[in-house]
């Protein structure tokens, strides 16, 4: 892509992608950029902007075949890419994210799953045996992951970050407090805070109708 396209463009796509896929499953086969933006609460020169930073998919006149450009914008996404990711921390978080995430594309397959709970060791999580995390590094070594799903508190994460970058780990779903990017600022990094996100909520929630409408018009 000849381009440069911001980050606050490739974080819209999935939301594309996820209303793509419902307008598909409804039956829609075309829709304006207009009818898109109404259903999305954007403009539509937001989303022809955001489309254009990808080539453009519409057709003017018509706007957009929904299958196709569900399609595209999956591919653009690599939803196929089937990247080998292994997830540490088989606990209630770790169940739910390999059981809910992993049974769809998202361009990720999970390969292998870690927990130094011994009761824990052998059980069955889709398919894949929990292993003890003493295996883990023999386990990159002849798997050849490049991703991890962090799904432990932050105690021991600073080794076992040092030692998965180390193996070849390229990229961390972290939904740990640990700060990894700072640890290891040549890693990808995306952050899922549940309890930050949770707090946030609880502002919003505590606050005025007029403190809302001024966080509004300040963004």
């Amino acid at each position: 892509m000849a381009q440069e396209i911001s980050i606050s463009v490739i974080k819209r796509l999935p939301r594309y992608y996820r209303f793509l896929e419902n307008l598909k499953d409804n039956g829609i086969v075309r829709i304006s950029s207009k009818e898109l933006a109404e259903r999305m609460g954007l403009t539509a020169s937001q989303i022809r902007h955001d489309f254009n930073c990808f080539g453009g998919f519409g057709q003017q006149g018509y706007g957009y075949n929904v299958p196709e450009l569900y399609t595209k914008i999956g591919k653009i996404l690599c939803v196929d890419a089937g990247v080998k990711t292994i997830l540490i921390g088989a606990g209630n978080l770790g169940k739910a994210v390999a059981s809910k995430i992993f049974t769809r594309q998202s361009g990720f397959k999970l390969v292998g799953i870690f927990d130094k709970n011994e009761a824990i060791s052998g059980k069955i999580i889709q398919g894949i045996p929990v292993r003890h995390t003493n295996y883990l590094e023999n386990f990159c070594i002849d798997n050849q992951p490049v991703c991890a799903v962090i799904c432990i508190p932050s105690n021991d994460m600073k080794e076992l970050t040092d030692m998965l970058c180390r193996l070849g780990i390229r990229s961390f779903w972290n939904f740990s407090n640990f700060d990894i990017a700072m640890a290891h600022p040549e890693v990808l990094v995306e952050n899922v805070h549940l309890t930050d996100s949770l707090m946030t909520l609880s502002f919003l929630t505590s606050s005025s109708k007029e403190e809302l409408e001024k966080i509004s018009s300040a963004e």
